[in-house]
């Protein structure tokens, strides 16, 4: 499935690729790739509240913000809430960026090999083949609690609403 117009980058429209998820629906699964170029399955966190941060690259600003602002608020959530970054930058880049950027909270994903997760989670920019910026928040049972797709790129996500939504979550395990 496509949709177009669904988010802008600097204004500009953008189609996404794949169906958008929203609260109520079982979280999709889709393999991404850690920084060790293991492979791991979004459902291999199951029984986990996991606070899902999707950005389009570690090496822009608003990313590395996003990224860092996550990063700091996972010292502040329950254990049992997993923070996971995904983009489509490559295992080595992201592993650079972490170690540059002290990002030792959250563990941070790539999407670059098949675009597997920005498919199923409705997330990936077909002009640009990167992800487009949006939050989830998963609960243990694998349904979606919260849903972001960020309309501009460019623009932070609603962190405060992210985080109460995984602290909620987590409180109800």
């Amino acid at each position: 499935m496509e949709r177009a117009n669904a988010v802008t980058f600097l204004g500009n429209p953008l189609t996404l690729v794949g169906n958008p998820v929203s609260p109520g629906d079982p979280a999709p699964d889709a393999t991404v790739l850690k920084q060790d170029l293991t492979p791991v399955r979004i459902h291999d966190y199951k029984g986990q509240t996991l606070l899902v941060s999707v950005v389009p690259s570690l090496d822009t600003s608003v990313c590395s913000a996003q990224t860092k602002q996550f990063n700091e608020a996972a010292s502040q959530l329950p254990d049992s809430v997993k923070v996971l970054t995904v983009s489509m930058d490559l295992p080595f880049a992201q592993k650079r960026f972490c170690g540059a950027e002290g990002i030792d909270r959250i563990e941070v994903l790539s999407d670059h090999r098949e675009g597997a997760f920005g498919q199923a989670y409705g997330a990936l920019v077909k002009e640009l083949r990167i992800l487009c910026r949006a939050v989830f928040v998963i609960d243990p049972q694998g349904i979606v609690c919260y849903a972001e797709y960020v309309p501009e790129i460019a623009q932070h996500p609603n962190y405060d609403a992210a985080l109460d939504a995984a602290r909620a979550v987590a409180g109800q395990e």
